[in-house]
């Protein structure tokens, strides 16, 4: 497996601890990656991507603080500096991602533009 020097995302201490026991979980498919990436849709253009998917041909693999993660090669322009958090609120639960490439995000957090 061949990694990719410049990490273009970063995790929150509070992020890879739930995707950490996201993964211990007796369900969990071992054979999957996480996945971080975009897609076209979403109130503002275009919506995140944060599971566990099979590796792709287009993947390239990181590692950030031990956490191996798959991203598709095209999907780097977008993501760049980003870095992903996990929110445990009252008001708010969930993964949040601050993105300092989009021009414009919604009010769902999960969706935006460049």
């Amino acid at each position: 497996m061949e990694m990719t020097m410049a990490v273009p995302v970063s995790f929150t201490a509070g992020a890879l601890a739930e995707i950490r026991r996201l993964m211990s979980a007796p369900e969990f498919d071992a054979s999957k990656f996480l996945r971080v990436g975009v897609k076209g849709g979403g109130c503002s253009g275009l919506s995140y991507i944060l599971g566990f998917d099979d590796k792709q041909p287009d993947d390239q693999v990181f590692e950030f603080d031990s956490q191996t993660f798959i991203m598709n090669k095209s999907h780097g322009i977008y993501l760049m500096g980003m870095q992903i958090d996990w929110a445990n609120g009252l008001n708010a639960r969930g993964f949040t991602f601050i993105n300092p490439n989009a021009s414009k995000t919604c009010g769902c957090g999960t969706s935006f533009a460049v």
